[in-house]
């Protein structure tokens, strides 16, 4: 009974700030939420007679997880006959100095929809001193084909697909990529995350494997001052589920700022990452976060 009454108190609490003080807010901070799905070419070369285009959300490449498409035609014969299409981004530094960044290496085909499927989490934005490529490698009858296509990183427009990087305790390096959703609501939203690791060596001097088995424990707030850093009810932590990615449920109340506070535990349930937020009603002063949080507007 204790927590419900705290919890609606939170709730009148920040309805009736919103009225007062989140014009102000979102007049600064603009969330930028796209409002379709449509994926368009972003970038596109030949290579011995054959034409390789690369889809993006909206035809663009942004810093944090990408959903990446490619099609392969025959500008002879049409769609040839491929073995398999592998994917492998690569940033160049300054310094001559490669890395990689979380991906799927070995492509999916999805012959319904003629084109080849994985991701990409771009770690940085390019610029003068950081540039990014794609190296696609595919097999028609029995020959290899490499492609290198530079391409343009651009700033993540969308908050809600934030990403973090940090040490865990266990002296390993992570990557926490928000998937979805694009678009929350203000309902309970599935909540789908990427965690990887860091590797050194092999092809690239740095490159990212998928953490398997951990659990991130979620813990959503509304941090700004005139929110209390109040949470809300019906939130599910996040577990890895078949297609690598794990999920979970945030129930996001009013629309506005939100952090989501996480505490990662490894698959014997060791805290990697992560601490308690204080349960306190806080009006008029800013909320305490995790040490392990991405901030998400919507």
């Amino acid at each position: 009974m204790k927590k419900l009454l705290f919890f609606l108190g939170a709730v009148c609490f920040a309805a009736l700030s919103c009225t007062k003080e989140k014009t102000v807010y979102e007049g600064v901070t603009d969330p930028v939420t796209p409002d379709d799905n449509v994926f368009k070419e972003a970038a596109n070369i030949r290579v011995g007679g054959y034409h390789i285009s690369v889809e993006a959300l909206h035809g663009a490449f942004y810093k944090g997880y990408n959903e990446i498409r490619v099609k392969i035609m025959d500008s002879a014969n049409g769609e040839p006959d491929v073995a398999g299409v592998t994917l492998l981004p690569i940033t160049i530094g300054a310094d001559g100095r490669t890395g990689s960044c979380p991906h799927r290496y070995k492509l999916t085909h999805r012959p319904d929809s003629n084109y080849y499927s994985g991701y990409s989490v771009f770690t940085s934005e390019s610029h003068a001193d950081r540039t990014w490529a794609l190296t696609i490698d595919f097999t028609v009858a029995n020959q290899t084909r490499t492609a290198t296509l530079p391409i343009t990183v651009q700033a993540q427009p969308n908050q809600n697909r934030n990403m973090t990087a940090f040490t865990g305790k266990d002296d390993e390096q992570y990557i926490i990529a928000l998937v979805a959703p694009l678009r929350p609501k203000v309902a309970e939203n599935e909540l789908v995350a990427g965690i990887y690791r860091r590797n050194t060596g092999g092809l690239s001097t740095v490159s990212y494997t998928e953490a398997n088995g951990y659990t991130l424990l979620l813990d959503p707030r509304m941090p700004e001052p005139s929110m209390g850093n109040h949470s809300s009810p019906n939130n599910v932590d996040l577990t890895q589920q078949s297609d690598g990615l794990y999920h979970g449920v945030v129930n996001y109340t009013m629309t506005g700022n939100w952090t989501l506070n996480f505490i990662m535990l490894n698959e014997d349930g060791r805290i990697i990452k992560g601490t308690e937020v204080p349960t306190d009603f806080t009006p008029g002063i800013e909320g305490v976060k995790s040490e392990l949080y991405i901030d998400v507007l919507f």
